[in-house]
């Protein structure tokens, strides 16, 4: 769609087929598809209070289709359990004190488990894991 004009919102159609007929929003399959559909949403993204139901639904495709895309292409890192305990400790502001407190080990403990001088045991994920409100694989 790369165009030499540049689009307004104000010359954009009112209706879905219109926006169609301007912009077919289809599966995004690389850059070049992504920055077409990405050119159209940041043509409409300041107007959205302004929508008719059509544009409304047709910006919407447009952003699940940008969003579908960057999930697949976002290669996301595995995390180690104790590198989200850290984040999750630093979130809190929680030290190496406070976690040995939380688990009800020696005042050591916290600081030997980040340290990765003791392993969490399968109590301490428990523990963790009903405090911070989280999932108890992401300590294992």
């Amino acid at each position: 769609m790369k165009t030499k004009m540049t689009l307004r919102f104000a010359h954009l159609p009112k209706d879905y087929s219109g926006l169609c007929r301007l912009f077919l929003p289809r599966r995004i399959h690389d850059a070049v598809d992504y920055a077409n559909v990405s050119e159209m949403a940041e043509a409409m993204v300041l107007w959205q209070d302004d929508f008719t139901p059509d544009q409304s639904d047709y910006y919407e495709l447009l952003c699940t289709l940008m969003e579908e895309y960057d999930a697949r292409q976002v290669k996301w890192p595995k995390l180690k359990g104790r590198e989200i305990l850290k984040h999750l400790l630093a979130e809190h502001g929680f030290g190496a004190e406070d976690l040995s407190r939380l688990l009800g080990g020696s005042r050591n403990l916290g600081g030997m488990i980040l340290r990765g001088e003791r392993n969490l045991t399968l109590r301490h994920v428990r523990k963790l894991a009903a405090h911070f409100k989280v999932s108890p694989s992401l300590f294992i």
